[in-house]
């Protein structure tokens, strides 16, 4: 798929799961419940053990399926980011703005999503190339962070991550947030091996994204 058709199913989704796990066992369980309510674009964290390993099976089971999404976040630094690629990841999100990720990401057209936090970063980021630009860490800021951002910058696509709960999403999103990431309040559920809370939850997110924009 290509890089640009990427983009546009991320904004189309509205959301970005981010998916944290303790291992490659409960990593394809939290997909998998995150994927049943709804969510499409899967960000797999390289906190994950066996992350790339996750990637690479998951690539493979949803090789056919153009729906979903499978990405790699926390992604550093360029080595790491090839190696997400080989392993099939179709986007790649680093919590910071690393220009030799970002130019490995363009080479191969992959999609790349760098955390930022400033105008500047911002800015770097779109001299870059980059079609959306994470804003991280969002509980740092809240949601006026965007609208702040889009006023010198209203060409600019950014996606928040951080701090993205049920409770705040709308407020992402009506911001101006073409897409948000969330983790910790989407997945919490699998904590306790309760992956139907997940689901639920998930499903929850989608309908919150879609009552915001309406």
């Amino acid at each position: 798929m290509e890089r640009l058709k990427i983009v546009q199913k991320v904004i189309e989704y509205g959301i970005v799961a981010v998916i944290r796990a303790t291992s490659k066992e409960e990593g394809i369980k939290i997909v998998e419940a995150v994927k049943r309510g709804g969510i499409n674009a899967l960000e797999v964290t390289m906190t994950v053990p066996g992350a790339i390993d996750i990637i690479k099976e998951l690539s493979q089971i949803y090789k056919d399926d153009e729906e979903v999404l499978i990405g790699a976040g926390t992604v550093l630094d360029p080595e790491t980011a090839r190696a997400c690629i080989l392993a099939g990841a179709k986007f790649i999100v680093s919590p910071s703005l690393n220009a030799e990720t970002v130019k490995l990401c363009n080479r191969y057209r992959i999609t790349v999503m760098p955390g930022i936090m400033t105008v500047k970063e911002a800015v770097e980021a779109l001299e870059l190339g980059v079609e959306i630009v994470k804003v991280f860490p969002g509980n740092a800021f809240g949601p006026s962070i965007i609208s702040s951002l889009k006023g010198p910058l209203p060409q600019a696509n950014f996606m928040p991550t951080g701090g993205v709960s049920l409770d705040n999403v709308k407020d992402w999103i009506k911001a101006g947030a073409v897409a948000v990431g969330t983790g910790g309040d989407l997945t919490r559920g699998a904590k306790n091996g309760d992956y139907e809370l997940v689901t639920r939850t998930a499903a929850k997110f989608v309908e919150e994204v879609k009552k915001a924009r309406a």
